[in-house]
């Protein structure tokens, strides 16, 4: 059974995510090596979501229920949120909700800017890191690579395109009623992973072309000559004069000591966990706008395109729990076929037939086999497993186990 956790931005305080991102992963890696119900996960940690994708084995009935606190117990120990916050923080969507919600997610339904082009990639990654650890199953990569699949079609059928849509270009208009000319303005990123070339690339399509680059890691000169941008070594001296600093880093947080009181500044805060102590806030001549504040400016959702990317998610969703529910019967009637097949295969091998007969017959298995394949996934879409069922019964005379958290609309008793 397929299950979800999730804390984002609208059920979720910026701390709470913040604790989550440092501290959960680890917990859901132990909850694969240790709980047996657990047969693989997927974190996925941006910086306005923590989401755990679980694929989990239903031992007992309400396993879910048990599964779902065996998380929130873990995740809260690991991040030092109280499971009692954590409870009230989280959304749990099991089975075709989980795929639906996924979807949403990648195709940048549910991102603070609607449509953001950002997400996918995380989400590939967030896979990509699952597979690393080997904390993927089976399910778990079907589930991914529908949703990638999912996003593609969102983007090219729809006015949602992810042009001009992301947290950094929002957090830049909103910096550019602060920012007299941009041309003019002396810049200073922090950080020099993917998330800081985005900013740059965004920095640019605006028209900064002072930018400076800090890397408290030492990485700050190989990135700057890969784009084109000034290196710092001092980030006090750099900040002194600066007009706009921008942090976008996994490994620094940036104090108040660091500015000089009076020099007036605009510092904008796209980490998670936060680069910046809210304290820098309180410096005179400091602005800060983290991510609370972009946030709460997102701005609304274009009803129309929303609507028909919505209707997108929702079909693919509805045919990848189809597929899942089907795959029984389809199983059921490629076994019964192909058995046909191996029994044939043997009978012409021993009259003294060549590779070349049994190549011939796999192919013409496969051809028949393909129509009633698609024909049973339809059916399993308009809920109709049922006259499936009852056709492999009376034509074949096998039946197929159902999913336990697919069966929903098939209402049939499955015998091995």
């Amino acid at each position: 059974m397929l299950l979800c956790l999730t804390a984002n931005h609208r059920n979720a305080s910026l701390d709470i995510l913040e604790r989550l991102s440092v501290g959960a992963p680890s917990a859901t890696r132990a909850l694969v090596d240790d709980e047996i119900f657990v047969s693989g996960a997927v974190v996925l940690a941006t910086c306005n979501r923590f989401e755990a994708y679980l694929d989990i084995d239903e031992p007992l009935t309400g396993g879910e229920a048990v599964a779902v606190e065996s998380v929130i117990e873990a995740m809260a120990g690991a991040s030092g949120v109280p499971a009692d916050h954590l409870r009230a923080s989280v959304a749990v969507h099991q089975g075709a909700d989980a795929a639906a919600h996924l979807f949403a997610v990648t195709s940048g339904l549910d991102s603070v800017v609607v449509g953001e082009d950002e997400i996918s990639g995380q989400v590939r990654r967030a896979l990509d890191a699952a597979r690393a650890e080997g904390m993927t199953s089976s399910e778990l990569e079907r589930l991914f690579q529908r949703a990638t699949h999912t996003s593609r079609g969102v983007r090219n059928r729809t006015q949602l395109r992810g042009a001009h849509r992301s947290l950094v270009r929002l957090a830049l208009e909103l910096a550019s009623s602060r920012v007299a000319d941009w041309a003019e303005a002396r810049v200073v990123v922090v950080g020099t992973g993917r998330y800081a070339g985005r900013t740059v690339d965004a920095l640019r399509a605006r028209g900064a072309a002072d930018i400076h680059v800090f890397s408290p890691s030492g990485r700050a000169e190989a990135f700057a000559a890969k784009h084109g941008l000034v290196p710092v070594a001092d980030f006090r001296a750099a900040a002194a004069v600066a007009d706009v600093v921008i942090t976008c880093t996994a490994d620094a947080v940036v104090h108040a000591e660091a500015f000089a009181g009076g020099h007036r500044v605009l510092v904008i805060d796209l980490g998670l966990p936060r680069n910046v102590d809210p304290a820098v806030g309180r410096v005179e001549g400091v602005e800060l706008l983290d991510l609370e504040t972009i946030r709460l400016h997102a701005p609304l959702e274009e009803f129309n395109a929303h609507a028909d990317a919505r209707a997108i998610v929702g079909d693919a969703a509805t045919e990848f729990h189809a597929d899942r529910a089907a795959g029984p019967a389809i199983t059921a009637l490629r076994r019964d076929v192909l058995k046909v097949v191996d029994d044939e295969i043997a009978r012409a091998r021993a009259r003294g037939a060549g590779d070349d007969v049994e190549a011939a017959l796999r192919h013409l298995a496969g051809v028949l086999l393909h129509r009633p394949s698609v024909r049973i996934r339809e059916l399993a879409v308009e809920g109709r497993l049922d006259e499936a069922q009852t056709a492999l019964e009376l034509l074949h005379g096998v039946s197929a186990d159902t999913p336990a958290d697919a069966a929903g609309d098939a209402d049939w008793t499955a015998t091995a």
